[in-house]
């Protein structure tokens, strides 16, 4: 606020080093959907405890322990389940059974799900964040929670180390910028691809008077749809981690580009999605 500056904190997961290129790729050399998806090999490093201490240390003015308190409480003594966390567990109940300790930290002692209303208590994740209070992150990547976690992923084939958990470091980024019929627009920048992509779209909403075309009518929505289509056949091409691929970002989010893909979209017929290839940015 002092400085009138913003800024982005990146702290996504990551690749522990052991991840190649084709880690995922069975005998055949097809994809393994089940060690990519639902597997201890599926885990990235984990970044949250990094990027909530890096934004404490940047920006904090209460101590680190108070700002923790409130979540041990919420762990310790429990909070009701909602309706969507209810609903969300009982989707996940199957994904959740090969897994003893998930399906103990989520589920009722006789493994039913939460209701609506019910107390969920986690005990354990409250001795971990009791540790993260006391020690910091240095509690997650070090210390005894790391131990466990790479423990328990080794018993698992899993492929993260310490080293991977030691070596995380949370990434301070330009944020991507934009505007939007004179509002500015500050968001996530690569390795998201939600700030560039939102930005886009916008541009090409920027083409058509929404404002007439009435909120939530069948015109805006087309309009919506179409835009969106684009941005996401841009995004499976070019979104990746800057780190390691070029992002053509100026490209994706300028205006004289969107103008060129708004041109592409019928006002009054929907383009199959198959039919949509990447664009050229560059």
């Amino acid at each position: 606020a002092a400085n009138q500056r913003s800024e982005a904190i990146d702290f996504r997961e990551t690749a522990p080093a052991a991840v190649g290129r084709d880690f995922y790729l069975n005998e055949q050399g097809t994809v393994d959907e089940t060690r990519l998806r639902h597997h201890y090999q599926a885990a990235g490093v984990p970044g949250t405890v990094a990027g909530l201490a890096l934004a404490h240390a940047r920006h904090g003015r209460l101590p680190w322990r108070r700002l923790v308190e409130p979540a041990i409480r919420l762990a310790k003594q429990g909070f009701p389940v909602g309706f969507e966390l209810a609903q969300s567990l009982q989707e996940v109940r199957e994904r959740m059974a090969p897994w003893p300790a998930s399906r103990k930290a989520f589920f009722k002692a006789d493994g039913s799900a939460y209701s609506p209303g019910e107390t969920l208590v986690q005990p354990d994740l409250a001795a971990s964040l009791e540790q993260i209070a006391e020690q910091g992150a240095k509690a997650f990547y070090e210390g005894g929670i790391a131990q466990k976690l790479v423990a328990d992923l080794r018993a698992h084939q899993g492929a993260i180390t310490l080293e991977d958990l030691k070596n995380y470091r949370a990434v301070v980024r330009a944020p991507v910028r934009g505007t939007y019929r004179g509002y500015e627009i500050v968001s996530m920048p690569p390795p998201s691809s939600g700030g560039v992509h939102l930005i886009q779209i916008l541009n090409l909403l920027e083409t058509w008077p929404l404002g007439e075309l009435g909120h939530n009518s069948a015109a805006t929505i087309h309009r919506l749809a179409e835009a969106m289509k684009l941005a996401y056949a841009d995004r499976s091409e070019y979104l990746g981690d800057p780190d390691f691929v070029e992002v053509p970002v100026a490209g994706l989010i300028s205006k004289a580009y969107a103008r060129e893909l708004a041109a592409r979209i019928d006002p009054n017929r929907a383009r199959p999605a198959a039919d949509i290839k990447p664009g050229q940015p560059q």
